[in-house]
């Protein structure tokens, strides 16, 4: 299900992000190429031989310039930080979104916590919800009225005891 991002994705990439950048931050192809230079995992989520959406993992102690990665960065020694899980509109509602998490998840483990950010104000109930059904939880918010998230990190270490 999911493949690692080839050069050929790229465009279809850029476009897919383009749709919903709304919730996501901006990208060119200087911004993906910097991405892809330090991303741990970079992969397409496939369904039945098409392509449905993307999703961007980030290792510690690497140079990424996401505000959210920092602070996980600076508060625990180990993790895998998700920075974008995108999926097409027409492959949502599949259950794709879950089998990527699950694989995602499976090559973590409990000494390496899938970390993510989530919109509060203004709210995304959605991604809320979904992240509170697979065991994410809440261990801080960040910014300010009208543009906040929920730093949240899936169950099993408190704040700190990383590092």
């Amino acid at each position: 299900m999911l493949r690692p991002i080839e050069p050929a994705d790229h465009a279809w990439v850029l476009e897919l992000n383009e749709r919903f950048v709304d919730v996501l931050s901006a990208m060119d192809q200087a911004r993906l190429d910097y991405l892809l230079e330090r991303a741990d995992g970079a992969f397409v989520i496939e369904h039945e031989g098409q392509r449905a959406g993307f999703v961007l993992t980030f290792a510690p102690g690497v140079d990424y310039d996401s505000t959210y990665y920092r602070w996980f960065s600076e508060r625990f020694a180990d993790f895998r930080y998700l920075d974008r899980v995108v999926l097409d509109d027409s492959f949502q509602r599949l259950g794709l979104a879950s089998r990527a998490y699950a694989e995602l998840e499976a090559g973590t483990g409990p000494q390496r916590p899938m970390t993510l950010e989530v919109n509060v104000d203004p709210p995304n109930h959605a991604s809320l919800a979904f992240h509170a059904g697979r065991g994410y939880v809440e261990v801080a918010r960040v910014g300010n009225a009208g543009k906040q998230v929920a730093l949240m990190r899936l169950a099993g270490e408190t704040v700190g005891s990383g590092g």
